[in-house]
């Protein structure tokens, strides 16, 4: 990881250091945490910084705020769970992000002090990459430091447009940034064989070019969730009123002609979970991707297609899985994503997990500690996968050594 620049490799003591971390956790309806794993990857970082007597201003986003500040996005959860996981009630909490609140309390840091600005996407400028909010947020830090891998493939202000107003000295990769693009790469270069890819989700779309990268570096494909019926589909079959993206049909047959010739053994499912609505009061039934009956719709993977994918991951030694088997957030659509879970977890291999969706399957699935590695970024990991440079990632690459 010698060319992206590391914290270690800064002069930290006694600054001011701005972290942009991904505090962007799930939230109930009585705004409590369900899954904290996002903020306990940051600690690290947090400490390392403490430990070298910097005071630290840390921002974050936390979900899609449409219009202003609400309540429901406020990062004040996380302040909370913060103090809890470094074990001190003096964190500070600042109630705006670039305005006289946070200022004030910013000016007033003393070394080991921290504070938390709010969410960052309650400033319109943040998403437009705008230099201007992003010269007034680099007012914060001496030093800069990006350990929110879960939004490096945005040009959002906080991540790139911000990396403008710090040279080489004073701008860097936080701990768990570098630690998941390593993982990323090194598993994608040198991976064990056979290497396996359990990949689903929703829409072939959101990955056809990671999907194109795969076939060629991958042993198996194990292809489930909405987006098997499209290459179903382009494979000949009826699959009812399953989610289908026919302007994708012939980008499915080229990545399945790719992968007959280069040898790589494709998987679809055999059979699927049917009914004719996406609700828990759905009537569902067990039939095979040829008997999905008119008017329905396969929602879940079925019993043999777990079987056929288990046997498939038998042999691993590497498995890189993105993407659930089903819509997991209904219950009754859960089973197949929960049972995938279940069998690599169970694998001897190394198991690394994309973020997002399928990280949330493996917690509610109780398999987070059996797994090697859990990206905290999905959509990162992708690009990663897809063999782009992410934006974030970019303007912290060393230059000129």
């Amino acid at each position: 990881m010698s060319e992206i620049l590391s914290i270690k490799d800064l002069d930290i003591k006694d600054k001011r250091v701005l972290i942009r971390c991904d505090f962007n956790v799930p939230l109930d309806d009585f705004l409590n945490i369900t899954d904290d794993r996002r903020v306990r990857s940051a600690i690290p970082t947090i400490k390392y910084c403490l430990d070298h007597g910097c005071s630290l201003v840390l921002c974050s986003h936390l979900g899609r705020p449409k219009e202003g500040q609400k309540e429901k996005f406020s990062l004040l959860p996380v302040v909370k769970r913060l103090q809890r996981l470094l074990d001190r009630d003096d964190i500070l909490f600042a109630n705006d992000v670039i305005g006289l609140d946070a200022r004030t309390k910013a000016k007033e840091l003393k070394p080991r002090d921290i504070l938390v600005l709010e969410n960052l996407r309650f400033e319109k400028g943040e998403t437009k990459n705008d230099e201007e909010f992003a010269s007034k947020l680099a007012e914060f830090g001496e030093v800069y430091i990006n350990d929110a891998f879960g939004v490096c493939h945005r040009s959002h202000a906080s991540v790139e447009a911000i990396t403008r107003f710090y040279d080489e000295k004073h701008k860097a990769a936080g701990f768990l940034l570098i630690k998941e693009i390593e993982f990323s790469q090194n598993l994608l270069k040198r991976p064990t064989r056979p290497f396996v890819a359990v990949v689903g989700g929703s829409k072939v779309s959101g990955k056809l070019q990671a999907l194109h990268n795969l076939v060629t570096k991958v042993d198996k494909i194990l292809v489930g969730g909405g987006m098997a019926f499209t290459f179903l589909k382009a494979s000949g079959i009826d699959v009812g009123n399953s989610l289908v993206e026919e302007d994708l049909i012939e980008d499915a047959k080229e990545i399945m002609k790719k992968a007959k010739e280069l040898g790589v053994k494709f998987y679809l499912p055999v059979d699927v979970v049917a009914a004719q609505t996406c609700s828990q009061d759905a009537i569902m039934k067990f039939v095979t991707y040829q008997e999905i009956p008119k008017g329905w719709m396969g929602l879940d993977i079925g019993p043999a297609t777990v079987r056929m994918f288990r046997e498939a991951l038998n042999d691993a030694q590497t498995i890189l899985w993105n993407g659930p088997m089903g819509v997991f957030e209904i219950e009754k659509f859960s089973k197949g994503s929960t049972k995938i879970s279940h069998a690599i977890a169970d694998s001897h291999a190394t198991t690394v997990v994309g973020g997002g969706d399928t990280a949330d399957v493996v917690a509610r699935s109780g398999n987070a500690d059996e797994m090697t590695f859990i990206s905290t970024g999905g959509g990162a990991s992708l690009e990663l996968i897809e063999g782009k440079e992410l934006p974030g990632v970019k303007p912290l690459r060393v230059k000129d050594r």
